[in-house]
């Protein structure tokens, strides 16, 4: 089993992602917000030796924040596939020690619809904010008293933790209230679930085809002359996947709008003489003859999309490159 593990940190603005992944390193590699409004603008990912083997924690930005352009979640999850790639050995859910509300069950309804329901075998719910604990109460009895979170940390394998980035750090009066102890039961439950799961990550076609497509690039960039170092060979690696699969994408898209298109012409084509013909011979409107022609156009230019990309440089040239299918 590797000693290498990858570990995404999910969580909706402001719940403490970044200071959570300073407190498991012991040093500020994150940086940190202090206003309402996200620090995290894009995905960050570092590696640290530790009990032994190498962790690396991703902080991901807002994907889960409501007010953020389409665009800009779109560009982050897919900054988010390549630092993932080949995936995740653990997900920590991140909330706070407070009410779970629709926000947070929104949350948790975007993971499983970014990932699947099997990403819950992979993860575990962590509280931040563990000063909000009334005196004596143990994260295990708060769950409890909250049906959703029960229910949700039930779906984790009944994995939960609790943390306090601020108040917390030193604390020795109480073991429990207590980082170093708290961060410690965390490791240990990692290390549990890694080994539950065969060592094996979370991952799907996406990431398999993104880390098969690093491992191409690594390969191409330790032929090309300079003296960079392993883990620098990996970055720009990822770096050159990060535009390839911009392109990819430039082109599927282009390739989906122009095929939908051109299925709307078909539609018209075939329905339009059907409205206005009448009368007991006129061919009969149904709902395939009507969605039909757009699924087939957009499915076909997905596959159109998606081999035109595959010369193109740029994301605009893919979409160019995949106009210029449809138009021969």
């Amino acid at each position: 089993m590797s000693n290498s593990k990858r570990i995404a940190i999910l969580g909706k603005t402001g719940v403490g992602k970044s200071s959570l992944a300073n407190t498991i390193f012991g040093e500020p590699l994150f940086k940190i917000g202090h206003s309402v409004n996200s620090e995290t603008k894009t995905c960050q990912a570092e590696t640290k030796p530790v009990n032994g083997g190498n962790i690396t924690l991703i902080d991901t930005p807002g994907l889960f924040d409501t007010d953020r352009p389409e665009e800009d979640l779109k560009s982050e999850i897919v900054r988010c596939i390549t630092e993932f790639a080949p995936g995740p050995h653990a997900f920590l859910i991140v909330l706070k020690v407070e009410r779970f509300t629709e926000q947070e069950q929104a949350v948790v309804d975007k993971i499983n619809e970014y990932f699947s329901e099997e990403v819950f075998q992979y993860a575990i719910v962590l509280f931040t904010h563990g000063d909000q604990l009334p005196e004596g109460e143990t994260i295990e009895s708060f769950v409890r008293k909250n049906k959703p979170v029960t229910e949700l940390v039930k779906k984790c394998g009944g994995r939960c933790h609790v943390i306090d980035n601020k108040y917390w750090k030193n604390n020795q009066q109480e073991e429990y209230r207590n980082n170093q102890v708290q961060v410690k039961e965390l490791l240990k439950t990692i290390e549990e679930m890694v080994e539950a799961n065969e060592g094996g990550c979370y991952t799907n076609e996406m990431l398999q085809a993104v880390e098969k497509r690093i491992i191409q690039e690594v390969e191409l960039i330790r032929k090309s002359p300079g003296n960079m170092s392993e883990g620098e060979i990996r970055e720009k690696a990822k770096e050159n996947t990060l535009k390839w699969l911009w392109t990819k994408l430039a082109g599927i898209l282009s390739g989906v709008l122009w095929g939908a298109l051109f299925g709307l012409v078909e539609m018209l084509e075939e329905v339009l003489p059907a409205l206005t013909t009448g009368g007991a011979g006129a061919k009969k409107v149904t709902v395939e003859s009507v969605v039909g022609p757009f699924l087939r156009g957009a499915m076909q230019g997905v596959l159109k999309g998606c081999d035109a990309a595959e010369g193109a440089d740029s994301p605009g040239e893919a979409a160019e490159k995949a106009a210029e299918a449809f138009m021969k």
